[in-house]
């Protein structure tokens, strides 16, 4: 009996400093690791095109619920120096749909052809649907005599002297569509005679 008392007080002495080592333990505060909240400073890149909104449309759905609302946009992109590019976007919210439609324009980039750094090689007739646009060279110091979203396309693409006119429907997707078609058309006089295999002199 002596024997089992014995070791009866040995486990309750274990059990006894075991919980004064896990009661110590939990009163031990560990030190917390600071987060660096400070704001980093992140260089944003810069853009590589320049954009314009075309057009912006809603779209509406009855359901049952409500009305459901969509936004399309129609945006140009280019660089001013010969790259210019279409493209739209449709989402929910106007900002969103434009975003869409920037990434959509940015890969649809086109070089176009200029001549001084200011106009077209000839003159060229764009057709999209039933929209058709004429565009003419013009002469230094003319400007951009246009309107819309020719003007808005002409523009992006770096022309500085240009006339134009709309000869059909003014839808401003269609129009801004046959603009970027009659851009695509120009061909400088190196370029024809590098196609002909003849020299400039022979051509002009």
């Amino acid at each position: 009996m002596e024997e089992n008392t014995k070791k009866v007080d040995a486990v309750e002495k274990t059990t006894e400093s075991s919980t004064e080592k896990n009661q110590g333990k939990k009163f031990e505060k560990q030190p917390r690791q600071k987060r660096d909240r400070r704001p980093r400073n992140r260089q944003k890149q810069p853009k590589l095109y320049e954009e314009d909104v075309i057009s912006i449309g809603r779209v509406t759905k009855v359901t049952k619920g409500g009305r459901h609302f969509r936004f399309s946009a129609v945006v140009v992109v280019g660089d001013k120096k010969g790259k210019v590019g279409l493209g739209t976007g449709k989402a929910n919210e106007v900002p969103d749909a434009i975003k869409k439609a920037v990434q959509n324009a940015t890969k649809n980039i086109v070089n176009i052809s200029i001549v001084d750094e200011r106009t077209i090689p000839h003159e060229a007739i764009g057709c999209e649907g039933a929209s058709r646009v004429m565009l003419k060279p013009a002469a230094k110091g003319t400007g951009v005599k246009a309107g819309g979203p020719v003007r808005s396309v002409l523009e992006m693409a770096g022309i500085k002297d240009i006339l134009s006119k709309s000869l059909g429907s003014n839808t401003k997707i269609n129009m801004a569509y046959a603009t970027l078609n009659a851009l695509k058309a120009q061909k400088t006089v190196e370029e024809v005679a590098r196609l002909r295999g003849k020299k400039v002199e022979e051509i002009r």
